[in-house]
């Protein structure tokens, strides 16, 4: 990876960029299988750069940016799910050719802040992905009914499907019923019952829900998702999420869940780019061979 090369086009040419994606070969967002394999690396731009115990594994950009392209050299990969630092960076190096693109809209509820859960829409906003001809977006919705700032991010969530839908753009609506620990720190609910809670909320949001898809974790028992996925007709993709030492047990979740009728693939992360062996690329492989 030449950071100097990328580094000396940002300085000199920052018009490269724009450029770059006017020139990239576009396809649709499904093939003929209709599955998706998307690869996320969105995490930095909340400052969530921990993978395991390493705290700064995504601070390399360098080799974050290593792993993604060699992600999404593999067969089956998709596209990418990233902010528009990496997609600028991916764009530069020739890497989203005949890929899907999503933008990463709101990035604002950073990790750890009190104002965590009032998620500002801080990234891509829908007239950019318009502009740079990427494919979709995607949002995170975490509802606390004990935080003020959720109705904030329920409201400008709204208001970007509209956006969305105005352009006929998809946009992957990521939903949680959430809470704070007694130290502050944000949790998710994967319960049967918080999930589809979620699912219910996210799924009406909006003017519009023709161009919405949902991005879902698979639940504590990964036996309710059929029932849990009964909540809504949107398409959905599964997220990763935090996997830990055991990957075959997450390939095991995901492995049942993608046999119901709504999910049509996985959007994974760290999981694949940071896997506990190093392989990346067996990572990837036996992933797109779930789908």
């Amino acid at each position: 990876m030449d950071v100097s090369a990328l580094v000396h086009t940002r300085t000199h040419h920052p018009e490269a960029i724009a450029e770059a994606a006017v020139r990239r070969t576009r396809r649709p967002l499904l093939n003929e299988d209709g599955r998706l394999m998307i690869v996320a690396a969105d995490h930095p731009a909340r400052g969530a750069l921990g993978v395991g115990d390493r705290t700064l594994a995504m601070a390399n950009r360098a080799d974050l940016l290593e792993r993604l392209c060699l992600a999404l050299s593999r067969p089956g990969v998709d596209g990418v799910l990233a902010t528009a630092d990496i997609l600028d960076d991916l764009l530069l190096l020739g890497a989203l050719d005949h890929k899907v693109v999503m933008g990463s809209m709101n990035r604002g509820g950073l990790q750890g802040a009190s104002f965590e859960l009032d998620d500002r829409f801080t990234g891509h906003r829908p007239e950019d992905i318009q502009r740079l001809g990427f494919d979709a977006g995607k949002l995170l919705l975490r509802i606390d009914y004990d935080d003020p700032g959720s109705l904030t991010t329920l409201e400008s969530t709204a208001r970007a499907i509209d956006d969305m839908a105005a352009r006929r753009l998809p946009v992957f609506v990521e939903p949680f019923i959430s809470r704070r620990t007694p130290d502050g720190k944000v949790t998710n609910d994967l319960s049967a019952e918080a999930v589809t809670k979620s699912i219910a909320i996210a799924s009406g949001l909006g003017g519009s829900s023709a161009y919405t898809w949902l991005k879902v974790p698979v639940t504590d028992n990964p036996d309710d998702m059929a029932r849990v996925m009964e909540t809504s007709t949107l398409p959905a993709v599964l997220l990763g999420g935090e996997v830990g030492d055991d990957q075959e047990a997450a390939y095991e979740k995901w492995r049942g869940a993608l046999q119901l009728p709504t999910v049509r693939g996985l959007v994974v992360g760290r999981s694949l780019l940071y896997p506990a062996d190093g392989d990346v690329a067996a990572a990837v492989d036996t992933a797109v061979g779930l789908l």
